[in-house]
C-alpha cells in the first residue's frame, strides 16, 4: 500500500517559524512531524511515499530525505498552492497504483490510532475530539456510512475529521471534476462530493498542528502518551512522574533517550559519592536522580527512539546506580556483627532480584510482567518506593533500619514473583 501526504500549505499561522521553512518539518516531541508519518506509517507496511510540496520548499525536503534513506518517497511540486489542498491532492494522481493512505503533513498521531486506522475505510471521524480545538476542528456528517458534508460550521455532524483517509485510485475521477470547474479547491469539497466510506474512531492521540501553541500542546500530549505506567509503583504514580513528564516536555527537543540514561545515572553516582560528605544531601540527590529516571523511556517513546539497547542500558545503569549508594551506606554504617552483615547482603540480593526477576520475565516470555500479573503492582519494593524510603530513612537519621526493611519486603516480594509465575507459567 502506499500513502500520499499533503504538504504544500504555507503555514501562516506558525510564523515566524514558517516564513521560509515548511510546517511538516517542524519538531514536535523531539521529532519532524513528517517523519513521525513515515515512520509509523512503514512500520504498518506501507513501503511508498508521495509527498506534495510547495516548490519553494524543496530544499529542505530533499535534505530530509537524505537524513533518511531508508522512506522510499516521491516528491510531487504544487507549482499553485493558492488552489487549494484538493489540487494538492489531485497532483498526486498519476503517482497511485492502488488503494492507498491520505493524510495530511501538519497532522500529529499517536502509533495505536494509525494500527487501528489502518483497517478501517474512508474518512476517519473521531467522535469525542479528546485532544482538540472542537471549535476549529472540521466536523463530518455521516449518514448511511457515508460521508455527506465537512465543514468547521456544521451545528449537525458525526464526529470530527482527523485528516487520515483511506482510499481508491476512483477518487481522483471525483477530484478531477472539481479541479475542473473551479480555481480554488479544498480536499474537503472532493471527499463530499465522492461519498466516501465514514469509519469512526475514537479515544486515541491525533491533532492538527496550526499554532506555536499546538506544537507546544503536542509535544505535551505525546510525552504523556509516552509513560509507560504498568510498571510505576505507588511513588512513581504519585510523585516520580509528574517531574519527570514535566522535564521531558521541555527537553525532549534537545536530549538524546541515551543521553538521558546517562545524565540520570551520573547524579545518581554523584549522590553515592555525596554520602561520604553529606548523607542528608546525598539521600536528596539519589532521590531526584531517581524522579528524573523516568525521562529516557519516557524521550524514547515520544521521540519515536525506543531501541532494544537503550531498555537494557538503563536497566544496567540503574542497578550500578542503586548498588553504589547502598555501597555506601554499608560503609558508613560499618556493621560489627555477622549477622548484622548478612541482613545487609539481603538487603543488597532482594534489591537486584526485585529487577532481575521482572526484566528475566520479559526476556523468557516476552511480555511485561505487570500487566500478566497486575497485583504485584501493588506489592512493595519497586525501585522508585525504594529510593523514596532510603530518602525519608536517611533524612531521619535510620540508616540501618534502611538494610532492615529492604532485606524483608525485596526478598518478599522476589518469592511472591517466583510464585505467582511458577503456578501461571510451569
Amino acid at each position: 500500500m502506499e500513502a500520499v501526504i499533503l504538504a504544500a500549505g504555507l503555514g501562516t499561522r506558525l510564523r515566524p517559524l514558517t516564513e521560509s521553512f515548511p510546517k511538516p518539518l517542524l519538531k514536535v516531541a523531539g521529532r519532524e512531524l513528517l517523519y513521525r508519518h513515515l515512520h509509523l506509517l512503514s512500520q504498518e507496511g506501507i513501503r511508498r511515499f508521495i509527498i506534495v510540496i510547495n516548490p519553494q520548499h524543496e530544499k529542505f525536503y530533499r535534505e530530509f530525505l537524505n537524513r533518511y534513506p531508508e522512506f522510499s518517497c516521491t516528491l510531487v511540486k504544487n507549482p499553485h498552492p493558492e488552489r487549494g489542498n484538493g489540487y494538492s491532492f489531485y497532483l498526486a494522481r498519476d503517482f497511485v497504483s492502488g488503494p492507498f493512505v491520505l493524510t495530511m503533513g501538519d497532522h500529529v498521531y499517536e502509533r495505536d490510532f494509525i494500527k487501528k486506522a489502518l483497517g478501517l475505510r474512508g474518512l476517519i471521524v473521531d467522535r469525542e475530539g479528546l485532544f482538540i480545538s472542537r471549535e476549529e476542528a472540521t466536523k463530518a456528517l455521516c449518514e448511511e456510512g457515508l460521508v455527506i458534508a465537512l465543514d468547521k460550521r456544521l451545528s449537525r455532524y458525526t464526529g470530527f475529521d482527523t485528516g487520515f483517509f483511506l482510499l481508491e485510485p476512483e477518487i481522483f475521477t471525483q477530484a478531477q471534476k472539481l479541479v475542473r470547474q473551479k480555481e480554488e479547491i479544498s480536499l474537503s469539497e472532493i471527499m463530499q462530493e465522492a461519498r466516501i466510506p465514514c469509519s469512526l474512531l475514537s479515544g486515541y492521540f491525533w491533532m492538527d498542528v496550526d499554532t506555536p501553541e499546538d506544537l507546544k500542546k503536542a509535544t505535551r500530549l505525546l510525552i504523556k502518551r509516552a509513560v509507560k505506567g504498568s510498571g510505576d509503583g505507588l511513588v512513581s504514580r504519585l510523585l516520580n512522574r509528574r517531574v519527570s513528564t514535566w522535564c521531558s516536555g521541555f527537553l525532549v527537543n534537545y536530549l538524546t533517550p541515551n543521553l538521558a540514561t546517562f545524565l540520570t545515572s551520573l547524579l545518581g553516582l554523584i549522590a553515592a559519592l555525596l554520602l561520604f560528605w553529606n548523607a542528608k544531601a546525598a539521600a536528596i540527590l539519589y532521590q531526584l536522580s531517581s524522579m528524573l529516571d523516568g525521562m529516557d523511556g519516557e524521550i524514547a517513546r515520544a521521540s519515536l527512539r525506543e531501541s532494544p539497547f537503550g531498555g537494557w542500558l538503563d536497566s544496567v545503569l540503574d542497578r550500578i546506580v542503586d548498588f553504589a549508594f547502598l555501597l555506601g551506606l554499608y560503609l558508613l554504617l560499618k556493621p560489627a556483627f555477622a549477622w548484622q552483615q548478612a541482613v545487609a547482603l539481603l538487603a543488597f540480593f532482594g534489591s537486584t532480584m526485585v529487577s532481575y526477576t521482572a526484566e528475566r520475565y520479559k526476556g523468557a516470555f516476552k511480555s511485561d510482567i505487570y500487566r500478566d500479573f497486575p497485583l504485584l503492582r501493588f506489592f512493595p519494593g519497586k525501585r522508585d518506593e525504594r529510593v523514596f524510603f532510603i530518602m525519608v530513612a536517611v533524612l531521619m537519621g535510620y540508616i540501618w533500619e534502611i538494610f532492615v526493611v529492604l532485606a524483608l519486603i525485596t526478598n518478599l516480594r522476589v518469592a511472591a514473583t517466583l510464585g505467582m509465575v511458577a503456578l501461571k507459567k510451569r
